[in-house]
């Protein structure tokens, strides 16, 4: 009962962050969106791989996060004019 709470709670974030990342009238304002709903949605892996008792989701959450980080840098930079 509490795991489907906090599903709904994190659902709840993942449609905030969209919105944000599609209403945000900046490049950056959408990157940092796209970023905070990515963690949100490793944080519901994990936590559906807590709840099912898989640790196959705690490992797809980590490599998840860390493609992820690699990704925002590669946006920041972009953004910021240093890839070309």
């Amino acid at each position: 009962m509490i795991g489907t709470i906090y599903l709904i709670i994190i659902g709840l974030g993942v449609v905030l962050c969209l919105l944000r990342m599609m209403k945000g009238p900046t490049a950056p304002d959408r990157a940092v969106a796209l970023d905070t709903s990515v963690t949100v949605t490793t944080a519901l892996l994990v936590l559906i791989g807590l709840i099912l008792k898989r640790k196959i989701y705690l490992d797809v959450s980590l490599v998840y996060a860390v493609l992820t980080f690699i990704g925002s840098v590669a946006i920041a930079r972009y953004l910021e004019g240093g890839i070309e």
